[in-house]
């Protein structure tokens, strides 16, 4: 972990779990069967709230070099270990990057929030309600090896979801799809669930990855079950080695069935994309130092700011360099275990806040980089502010008596402010009244003791090094209040299990969301999820069940703005997290050996989508003996 968690490695993808969950858009209507003949659009693809950007007849992406050269490799790093191919299993711990070979119906752009565009399919069919979907897929689309993908395959794909995915994810997928029929080899149709806002619908279904049903049948697999076999994919790079749990590689399909689609053009354009697995953040940047991987993302302030000076930076080896982010900020803090009896209380959550020295640790432990987090979507125009609004009011004042104090009244909860010091005494004073008026009083050891005797116990779980200089004074603090904090130091596989079986009582997680919100919210706050990964505080709330749909159903960006604002308002009215930081840029360095457009798109990096690699300067490097 560092300063902005877990590290992954292919960030600037924006291919991962999170993203194919929450990857959902469009109206609201009813099922397909109407005696009068509707209006049917046949489109490239869909946009939740306006045109596209791209017209049927576009050349490339704006944001790509449609002439970017192949060649070479790009290698990154991650954390831990691996023992499984499958991330759609709570089993095990996939690989990174281990549905690079998978594709979706439909893919969106790193320029746009709120649209798809075929990829799978060639187009697609929908009336103006958007209660169904008929898509037809491309005659050359190919599996990588040589099969067809046919309509047969989408339908088992999907049924694959619903019947053995994740949890929550099989959860919405049966709120949302009434009927999903095979129409002939190449066309497939969704029919809706009628009751089910539509905005989302296409692109969720449009966004789901795309198996070969031959391969899964032919090597008996099990999508709840483990496996180190890699799925058969169509997508542009396949499974090259692994040395399990320590590196993978991808290599590029030189005979990918899309790589002239206009929607590829300047895309994948390394011929293999290498993962290396540190067991620990410093260990990996010691990695980087002596030419390991090439490419890190750098997410420590104190790395950044005082251990860049390295002989291959001295050398002009490596570049440094701070590139412009306009994601939306990612959500990290530190989450509350809701499930766990002495953290029931708001009372308890806001002390335990009150206590996390933000602008002291930015201060003195990561150089003024960061901002604080305040919003599920902070970074973005979602983020609730001020009073709330009249439009905010016609969704929140039906609801006043499942909401929390203040909510109606007051302004957004915000994250407590300090003061220079490691300790504020005023916010300590206010943490030690409101542990008073909870029932946790402070004994003759100075330690809080609710009626039952019981001590008031804080466990932070943390798997890395690098993060014991951000909990450990939190720790302190907590201590001076008279709580029994500690940290306990756990290695990859203990924090993955544990986390997941909802074994703690505080972790660094992340609860940021898309600037199109969809049923993803369902999985990280819906109560029907709270046995899921993904509601890592275990929340349930009727008010927030409630305004959900409102968001999900909205059919304009401006109902979309006030339905996430007084969603956001309600969740923050409740606690269950101290908000950490967040930074509006790349800070990244990488051996100069790879160029980028001059304009990079505001939601990717995009360092393994449309990036390249520059062989003469890979030569003088290797020259120089700068790689190993």
């Amino acid at each position: 972990m560092d300063d902005r968690g877990r590290g992954a490695a292919g960030a600037g993808t924006g291919t991962g779990l999170r993203r194919m969950l929450g990857v959902l858009a469009l109206a609201a209507g009813m099922g397909g069967g109407a005696a009068l003949a509707e209006e049917v659009i046949t489109a490239h693809g869909i946009s939740a709230f306006g045109d596209l950007k791209y017209p049927a007849d576009f050349a490339h992406l704006g944001y790509v070099n449609p002439d970017a050269p192949k060649g070479g490799e790009i290698s990154e790093w991650t954390s831990g270990g691996f023992d499984s191919m499958n991330p759609y299993t709570i089993k095990g711990r996939a690989a990174a990057l281990a549905t690079i070979m998978l594709e979706g119906l439909m893919e969106g752009t790193a320029d746009e929030v709120d649209a798809a565009y075929c990829l799978l399919c060639e187009t697609i069919e929908y009336p103006a309600d958007r209660a169904w979907v008929i898509f037809t897929l491309r005659p050359e689309a190919t599996f990588s090896d040589g099969s067809p993908v046919t309509a047969a395959d989408v339908l088992f794909s999907y049924e694959t979801f619903r019947d053995k995915g994740l949890s929550s994810f099989r959860a919405v997928l049966a709120q949302q799809v009434e009927i999903a029929e095979v129409l002939d080899e190449r066309r497939i149709k969704f029919t809706f669930k009628p009751d089910f806002p539509k905005r989302d619908l296409i692109q969720s279904v449009g966004g789901l990855p795309v198996f070969s049903r031959a391969d899964f049948e032919a090597k008996g697999r099990d999508l709840e079950s483990t496996s180190l076999e890699p799925f058969l994919g169509s997508g542009p790079y396949l499974y090259d080695s692994m040395d399990v749990g320590t590196r993978i590689t991808y290599r590029r399909n030189p005979d990918y069935w899309g790589k002239d689609l206009p929607l590829n053009r300047g895309r994948h354009n390394f011929d293999r994309i290498r993962v290396e697995y540190f067991g620990d953040y410093d260990a990996a940047f010691e990695g980087f130092k002596g030419g390991a991987y090439t490419f890190r993302n750098e997410a420590s302030s104190l790395i950044w700011a005082t251990r860049y000076d390295f002989p291959a930076i001295k050398n002009g080896w490596v570049r440094k360099d701070e590139l412009a982010d306009g994601n939306v900020a990612s959500g990290q803090a530190f989450i509350i275990n809701l499930r766990r009896e002495k953290f029931q209380d708001p009372r308890v959550r806001e002390a335990i806040g009150l206590m996390f020295n933000f602008e002291w640790s930015n201060a003195s432990l990561f150089y003024g980089l960061y901002a604080r987090v305040n919003s599920i979507w902070e970074n973005s125009d979602l983020a609730a502010t001020g009073q709330p609004s009249p439009e905010e009011l016609v969704l929140l004042e039906p609801l006043k008596d499942l909401l929390p104090p203040g909510v109606l009244e007051e302004e957004p909860v915000m994250a407590a402010v300090s003061g220079e010091r490691q300790l504020d005494r005023k916010n300590l004073r206010r943490a030690s009244a409101l542990l008073d008026e909870a029932g946790w009083t402070v004994g003759d050891d100075g330690m809080r003791r609710n009626d039952r005797g019981e001590v008031l116990k804080v466990e932070f779980l943390n798997d890395s090094q690098t993060f014991d200089r951000v909990i450990n004074p939190y720790v302190e603090n907590l201590r001076a209040l008279g709580v029994d904090a500690s940290m306990s130091r756990v290695d990859d596989a203990q924090m993955t299990n544990r986390t997941r079986g909802h074994d703690f009582d505080i972790v660094t997680g992340h609860v940021g969301q898309d600037l199109t919100p969809g049923s993803g919210l369902q999985q990280y706050f819906g109560s029907n999820s709270i046995d899921d990964a993904f509601n890592l505080m275990g929340l349930q709330s009727q008010a927030v069940d409630q305004l959900i749909p409102f968001v999900e159903g909205a059919q304009t960006r401006e109902e979309l703005t006030a339905a996430a604002r007084a969603l956001d308002r309600v969740l923050r009215a409740y606690r269950f997290w101290v908000p950490q930081w967040y930074k509006d840029k790349h800070t990244i360095a990488y051996y100069d050996m790879y160029e980028h457009p001059e304009t990079l798109p505001p939601y990717a990096l995009g360092e393994l989508d449309f990036w390249w690699y520059n062989e003469d300067k890979a030569a003088k490097l290797k020259a120089a003996g700068a790689l190993n």
